[in-house]
């Protein structure tokens, strides 16, 4: 009896897509090769991000890619600065850190020692945010900001405290939304295009490498924030860091997360309620 192919060139005997196996084959050999664990991640997002580098270094398949990955680690950190999620800015969405001000800072208060765990940090914008408000509220001293990011090259940036001067006005626009009580420019002094936040705010602020799908907690926090990082994650990825930011919050501690992220699984959703459900700020329930 004759069969027919057509229809079928590209994909394997047991109807695997030839680009999703290539996909999945090259995030298995940076795991294995490397320690950092894209697996869990969502799909479209990481296709789209794994072809712009395979154009960018003039490859035409992800097969290549994989190769030059797995032999130059030159081509492997310009991979890994595009598999890290780097979109940030100062308060971005000011509304949040007004929340954070109006409802979270109150309840923080009652601790005599405040750890803070700022995870997915980037490049350091959300952590010198997170520095200043605490600064102005009087809880920075007695205050340790956790930064952590999976990206190196990220972390060096922030540990830097240097920002394009050119993003300073919007930066003082949202400061200024987000509830800020001095003038924005006395926390930076402006040199070649850059500015330079004060030492000062860094001093509280411990800048380390950190993976979320393969690193344990490494503390007790009151507060959690991880914002805008978990879209990226497919949904075995998030319920893996919902158990671990569980394992790390303290009885009736707090967890920050992106206006289009939730709590999930029901299970551990139910650990949970809403400080400001719009804000997507909430305690643990104990």
């Amino acid at each position: 009896m004759a069969v027919s192919l057509a229809g079928t060139e590209g994909v394997g005997p047991h109807g695997q897509d030839l680009e999703e196996l290539e996909l999945e084959l090259l995030l298995e050999a940076i795991y294995r090769r490397y320690g950092f664990d894209f697996r869990g991640y969502a799909t479209a997002s990481l296709r789209r991000r794994v072809w712009r580098r395979t154009h960018l270094e003039s490859l035409t398949t992800i097969t290549a890619l994989h190769e030059r990955v797995l032999h130059d680690e030159a081509v492997l950190d310009r991979l890994l600065k595009d598999l890290s999620i780097n979109v940030t800015e100062m308060f971005r969405d000011p509304s949040f850190h007004l929340a954070l001000r109006e409802r979270a800072f109150p309840l923080l208060r009652t601790y005599p020692f405040l750890r803070i765990w700022n995870a997915g940090c980037s490049t350091g914008e959300e952590a010198y945010s997170l520095a200043i408000a605490l600064h102005e509220t009087g809880l920075l001293e007695r205050a340790r900001i956790y930064a952590t990011d999976m990206n190196e090259s990220a972390l060096a940036q922030a540990r830097g405290g240097a920002f394009a001067l050119e993003r300073m006005q919007d930066y003082t626009v949202n400061y200024q939304r987000a509830g800020g009580e001095r003038s924005f420019s006395e926390y930076y002094a402006a040199r070649g295009g850059a500015a330079f936040f004060d030492p000062e705010l860094a001093r509280n602020i411990v800048f380390a490498q950190h993976n979320l799908a393969t690193d344990r907690s490494f503390n007790e926090f009151h507060l959690i924030v991880c914002r805008n990082v978990m879209i990226y994650f497919g949904r075995e990825l998030q319920r893996h860091v919902h158990e671990l930011f569980l394992d790390s919050l303290a009885p009736l501690g707090l967890l920050a997360l992106g206006r289009k992220e939730a709590i999930a699984p029901a299970e551990i959703a139910a650990r949970y309620e809403a400080l400001d459900a719009a804000e997507k700020l909430f305690r643990r329930s104990g």
